[in-house]
């Protein structure tokens, strides 16, 4: 079952987005699976000490956007297939970006710039003997 302990909550984020978000992340982490049961809303409100509205409102997007399912009273399990699974992954990789993109931007660095440094620091990555892997 997940927890949502190792969700470390800002103030700048709506809560209940934060919450979706910490789901999407374990899904592409491996560390939650299609089949795999959440806590109830209660409990999850409980870990993160928030109302259980908030963890309610996040529940609903969840199940929109398809990646959670409730049926009756057993409960809310995680549903992921290939087509969530890529959409999942697109979604935050774009939203990665740009938010280096309007990063770099806010401290006036030049396209040419970044790429250069990008490509210095991916090769510098590598040579340290971390995981890596080509563009």
């Amino acid at each position: 079952m997940l927890n949502f302990y190792g969700l470390k909550l800002n103030t700048r984020d709506p809560v209940y987005l934060q919450a979706t978000l910490y789901v999407k992340r374990m899904i592409l982490l491996g560390e939650a699976a299609s089949g795999d049961r959440l806590p109830s809303r209660r409990e999850i409100a409980a870990q993160l000490q928030i109302n259980p509205n908030t963890v309610q409102k996040a529940f609903k997007l969840m199940e929109e956007e398809g990646y959670v399912r409730t049926t009756g009273n057993q409960g809310s399990v995680i549903y992921v297939d290939d087509q969530i699974r890529e959409q999942i992954e697109k979604e935050l990789t774009e939203e990665l970006v740009l938010d280096f993109i309007r990063s770099a931007r806010e401290i006036n660095l030049t396209f040419k710039r970044v790429v250069d440094l990008v490509s210095e620091l991916w090769e510098q990555e590598s040579s340290d003997g971390k995981r890596s892997e080509e563009p």
